[in-house]
């Protein structure tokens, strides 16, 4: 019947499948290929190509397609990769949208005449790409400075990020070339700042052929004020004199705003920005770590729209500042990470029905929040709205199995859980269990309820009091590294996830092969997995395992003791799409049977060993 389906709605039914399933509904039938193919384009699927002449086909086929987002890797000055340019510019140039050349070291005249084969780019990431700026010379004869002023007329976004070679003359060249630009990011390049002692105002100078003033930045804003609407000067040292200056200039009315690691900004400056940037809908503050509650308090009152907050690694943010986040009714996504001194005692009344309807927050990242205790994240659990989708409470290490099953009780529509070095959780709480007063203190692994409750009848299983970690079957990510107290009694009882697509069982010292192998058969769609310091893991629970991961791609299997290169051999043979595997400081594995491996499977990016030295060895293909 799905073969006599029209194309069209074979291609809508499909756009609703995650991208490793629409790869396996394309083996299907010729029909379903193409459907499936029309769905990777419509979902803007960025194709990460290696320079090599091995890619010349590859890249034809998907001109074919008209795939419109691509990433180029190993890009160099060589033969081939100008040969690999030359292709990509008369295969997919002329409906390419998003080009990612970030790391690489192309010629100027490969580069230019790969843009002037790209008339329909929206989005150029050069970041890292020092080669291009070296000479200062890009784009200087002005007919072909025209000529790809034309061929980029239409670009949006612009990543120039980790520049060091990048100075006013050749941003100025560039920029002039991309007159509808609406988003710049100059993340960590060196930008000079010459402030006047006696004002204490950035100072005007001539453009610099060898350094990117912020003065010619400054410029640039001012020029472009109208149609600009996301900067990101991350890392740039920016003062604040110099974000005081971004914020005032005429006309400028930013939407994305990323100031992350600019650790001389004081709370006042992000104050006045606020006032003068009312409408921005996202700000990264995170490792400006001169920042106090005031800044959270100047941003609650002065942007209303926020709708995207990072303030990862403020160590003096408290909780008294907490309490102003109830004022960004339109939250969404939340990071505060690495904020040790909040308690989370505030969270709750801020974000939850305290002060009303919840806002509509997607994401919450609490990890590293050292100070953050169990009870204030049991009462903040239940005040988040029903949209949360990712949760990050790792090294969180005071929360207890009653936040785990509140978290399965109110938000069991989550699909990324982290809760890495949550060291107090163990298999009562994923199972769902009140914890028995009579159970043995240091191994709950040898309680009878749990035993059976992993293996035996349903029916004859204790009652739960609350709901097991089962019920969260939307999560498609899953990290309980390091919970050490976690045992094969609850993980091959609750690891039963059909759209789990990565999951990190790292550090994990009583997981052995019975529970890895029902792990494989409850999750059978893994892509990333991580096993590393599983020393009870054999070479015979992988074989039995390993059939059940046919789609997995990353693969860490470091320091587990028990494996050889049996192990090898089975990746070989049952995980035919693996691209990067990490055996590093497994000594059953040498370095002669990692070559073999490398040698057979083409396909794979890394591969890591040991020498007998001590040494680690990496291999790239």
């Amino acid at each position: 019947m799905a073969e006599s389906l029209p194309l069209e709605m074979l291609t809508y039914i499909l756009s609703f499948l995650p991208l490793s399933d629409q790869k396996e509904a394309s083996l299907v039938s010729r029909a379903w290929y193409c459907a499936a193919q029309n769905a990777l384009r419509e979902t803007n699927v960025r194709y990460n190509i290696p320079v090599s002449s091995a890619s010349l086909l590859a890249i034809k086929s998907l001109g074919l397609r008209g795939i419109s987002c691509i990433s180029l890797t190993n890009l160099d000055g060589s033969p081939t990769s100008h040969l690999v340019l030359q292709s990509v510019a008369y295969h997919l140039g002329p409906h390419l949208q998003s080009l990612c050349l970030g790391g690489g070291s192309p010629t100027e005249a490969s580069f230019v005449a790969l843009i002037l084969g790209c008339p329909a780019l929206r989005t150029l990431d050069l970041s890292g790409c020092n080669s291009l700026f070296t000479s200062g010379t890009l784009l200087a004869q002005p007919e072909m400075a025209q000529r790809v002023r034309q061929a980029l007329s239409g670009l949006r976004e612009l990543k120039l990020a980790c520049l060091r070679n990048l100075s006013d003359l050749s941003f100025n060249q560039l920029s002039s070339c991309v007159p509808s630009l609406e988003r710049l990011s100059l993340a960590y390049c060196h930008l000079n700042f010459e402030l006047s002692p006696a004002q204490g105002s950035i100072n005007p100078q001539d453009d610099s052929p060898s350094q990117l003033s912020f003065h010619n930045l400054l410029r640039f804003v001012k020029e472009r004020a109208g149609k600009l609407r996301a900067l990101d000067p991350s890392g740039t040292g920016l003062p604040p004199e110099a974000l005081h200056s971004l914020g005032q200039v005429a006309g400028l009315q930013l939407q994305e705003l990323s100031l992350h690691s600019c650790r001389d900004l004081s709370t006042e400056a992000v104050a006045t920005l606020c006032r003068q940037q009312p409408g921005l809908t996202s700000l990264d503050l995170s490792g400006c770590s001169e920042l106090t509650d005031g800044a959270l308090l100047a941003v609650s009152r002065g942007l209303q729209h926020l709708q995207h907050l990072s303030l990862g690694k403020l160590q003096r943010l408290t909780d008294a500042g907490c309490t102003a986040l109830g004022g960004l009714r339109e939250l969404q996504s939340l990071d505060m990470a690495e904020c040790c001194l909040v308690s989370g005692r505030e969270l709750a009344q801020a974000l939850g029905l305290v002060s009303g309807a919840p806002p509509p927050l997607t994401s919450l990242r609490l990890a590293y929040c050292s100070s953050l205790k169990d009870a204030s994240v049991l009462s903040l659990i239940p005040a988040l709205g029903p949209s949360l989708r990712v949760l990050d409470l790792s090294s969180c290490m005071a929360l207890s199995n009653r936040t785990l099953q509140a978290i399965c009780t109110y938000h069991t529509h989550l699909s990324v859980l982290r809760l890495a070095w949550c060291k107090e959780l163990c298999d009562w709480g994923l199972l769902g269990l009140e914890e028995s007063s009579e159970k043995p203190a240091l191994c709950p692994q040898l309680c009878p309820e749990l035993e059976y409750q992993a293996s035996g009848p349903e029916d004859a299983s204790p009652k739960p009091q609350s709901s097991s970690l089962l019920i969260l079957q939307a999560l498609q990510e899953l990290d309980p590294t390091a919970c050490s107290k976690l045992t094969d009694a609850s993980l091959a009882k609750v690891l039963q996830f059909p759209q789990l697509r990565q999951l990190s069982l790292s550090l994990l010292p009583a997981l052995t092969d019975m529970g890895l192998v029902a792990v494989a058969r409850g999750c059978p769609s893994l892509e990333h997995l991580v096993l590393s310091h599983c020393s009870h893991i054999s070479d015979e629970g992988w074989a039995q395992a390993a059939g059940s991961w046919p789609r997995l791609q990353h693969l860490n299997l470091s320091s587990c003791s028990q494996l050889t290169e049996q192990t090898l051999d089975t990746i070989r043979q049952a995980c035919k799409q693996i691209r990067v595997l990490d055996v590093a400081m497994c000594p059953g594995i040498n370095v002669a049977a990692v070559r073999r491996f490398q040698a057979q499977l083409p396909q794979v990016t890394c591969v890591q060993s040991r020498f007998v030295g001590g040494a680690d060895l990496t291999l790239t293909l």
